[in-house]
């Protein structure tokens, strides 16, 4: 432990060494004088702004140019930094008015070019000049038309000289994410400007990259993150579009791609409709982003029952997903929650079974929190989680992994199941979770057994298992303690256990993004007796 201490120590120290170095050499004039070398060649494609729609928030009542002021615009630097980010990725250009002076918006990107035409650490963060680039080329119709040729040769010569910038610096960025902007960025250069080849070549390469570090042999994030899933392939979309609208061949390894991805988003999203709160996810808004789909021609078909990790029956009616798969790796666990064999049930729409989400906030605390097993519909043992982490900078990620030991999914028309167990506990507490979940659709009932298998005499084990709900779903328990009654707005639902104690608690929800709420969740609470107990507990409708 204490050498794993001083080589973590010795690790870190170097590379805040490094990062000194490299900082200085960024803000050098050799540095400015390398990323300036550019090609004095005009547009010979201006993308159109409503591509960006999957990724871009519109507002619905557009600003007029005019009314912003430019008094002090660029130099408040002390402003918020959200508010700093927002200003200067300039993506409020694409909420402009049209009919915007586009004398007065010119002026307004030369005033932000003569300030920052050199690196600076926080204007020239790696998002934000991704982001700048592909709002300064999508609002062509603001920030080229009319102007006259000095200003084109300043715009021009400044696209250029952020996208050398990135190409210098995107291997070092750690976030994937931001490197796909990244890459979107360059690769949009690259069709922009005429015999600017080394751009597109470059971003393409890198894409490649990307995908082959970033997807597992189905198309799957490894990450196992369906909201990561669903921005890539927002990405790779727009990335695809932009090629089409250039007249540009796209890339066999871009349809590709997107065709994988699109199956994931099929079976996580399109087949069941509803947001599945695992591993790092929150309510979203796909609904916008189908109806993008419909309208660039897009459709995505999947029909397996089990993909990238998770298990999903459905008919018109009722869904179930379960938790079926393995952690990813370490590296990349940022999102990851040990929530192995939790499910969620859906019933006409409306979510019955739920797990808490993933807080995605400042607080460091929920953060951690909402990664341990407690958020999620499953069995806790001794008030321990399956997997454990530890904080590596700002991220808590993976300490060990567990595996799935067998798994067995079946979907008949009057019978469904899934049936998996882990090996999460085994390491601490020689015990093996063991979860069967089956549906009977004529009589709309789910029969659950948790079994929990002990390899050697270590009984008297505490044990929880948790049904979480969301904020909206009223409880009530039985006058005789032996049920529990699930209002599901017009819906009616009946809970029990037979043979442990069943209650109803208060907890901490995360379902929808940066913030955090109270909901309910039903227990079974009990004492392991026996070297192979089952715990069964029911779902009716009523």
């Amino acid at each position: 432990m204490i050498l794993r201490k001083l080589l973590n120590f010795i690790a870190r120290f170097l590379e805040n060494i490094n990062q000194q170095f490299r900082n200085i050499y960024l803000n050098s004039n050799f540095y400015d004088k390398k990323i300036s070398k550019i090609n004095n060649e005009e547009l010979i494609y201006k993308p159109s702004p409503h591509l960006l729609s999957s990724l871009i928030k519109y507002q619905t009542q557009k600003i007029n140019v005019d009314s912003v002021s430019e008094e002090n615009l660029w130099e408040n630097e002390n402003t918020n930094n959200d508010n700093f980010k927002r200003l200067n990725n300039f993506y409020w250009f694409f909420s402009l008015d049209l009919k915007s002076s586009r004398k007065k918006t010119q002026k307004i990107l030369s005033d932000w070019i003569n300030k920052n035409h050199k690196y600076n650490s926080r204007s020239w963060e790696f998002d934000l000049t991704s982001k700048r680039i592909i709002a300064w080329l999508s609002n062509h119709s603001l920030t080229l038309e009319q102007a006259n040729k000095d200003y084109l040769e300043i715009f021009n010569g400044m696209i250029q000289k952020q996208t050398n910038h990135l190409i210098g610096e995107i291997n070092n960025s750690k976030n994937t994410n931001d490197k796909i902007i990244g890459c979107a960025a360059i690769i949009l250069v690259g069709l922009s400007y005429k015999d600017e080849k080394k751009y597109l070549s470059y971003g393409l390469n890198l894409l490649k990259k990307i995908s082959n570090t970033e997807f597992d042999n189905y198309g799957f994030t490894k990450s196992r993150s369906i909201k990561q899933l669903i921005f890539y392939l927002k990405y790779f979309i727009l990335i695809r579009e932009w090629f089409k609208e250039a007249q540009v061949e796209v890339p066999d390894s871009i349809n590709e791609t997107i065709f994988y991805l699109g199956q994931g988003y099929a079976f996580t999203w399109q087949n069941i409709k509803s947001d599945i709160l695992m591993n790092g996810n929150n309510i979203s808004n796909n609904d916008e982003f189908d109806h993008y789909l419909r309208r660039f021609g897009y459709k995505f078909k999947n029909e397996n029952k089990e993909f990238g990790g998770y298990a999903i029956l459905h008919d018109k009616k009722i869904s179930i997903a379960m938790d079926v798969g393995e952690p990813p790796s370490i590296s990349s666990s940022a999102e990851y929650q040990s929530g192995s064999l939790s499910f969620e049930i859906n019933s006409n729409g409306k979510k019955l079974i739920s797990n808490c989400g993933y807080y995605t906030g400042n607080n460091k605390k929920l953060a951690q929190l909402s990664k341990s097993t407690a958020t999620h519909s499953t069995l806790i043992l001794d008030d321990n989680s399956s997997c454990k982490f530890e904080k590596i900078k700002n991220d808590y990620l993976l300490k060990n992994r567990l595996k799935i030991l067998k798994k067995n999914i079946v979907f008949e028309k009057n019978y469904w199941k899934i049936s998996a167990s882990h090996d999460g506990y085994s390491k601490k507490y020689n015990a093996i979770h063991e979860r069967d979940i089956e549906y009977y659709p004529e009589q709309f009932k789910f029969v659950g057994t948790d079994k929990l298998l002990i390899k050697k005499s270590n009984l008297n084990l505490k044990f929880d298992i948790r049904f979480h709900l969301e904020p909206n779903i009223k409880l009530m328990k039985t006058q005789n303690n032996k049920a529990i009654l699930i209002e599901l707005e017009d819906e009616g639902w009946k809970f029990t256990c037979d043979n442990f104690n069943i209650g109803i608690d208060n907890g901490l929800y995360f379902g929808n993004k940066n913030s955090y709420g109270q909901n309910q969740n039903i227990f079974i609470s009990g004492i392991i007796n026996s070297n192979n107990e089952n715990i069964t507990w029911q779902l009716n409708k009523i």
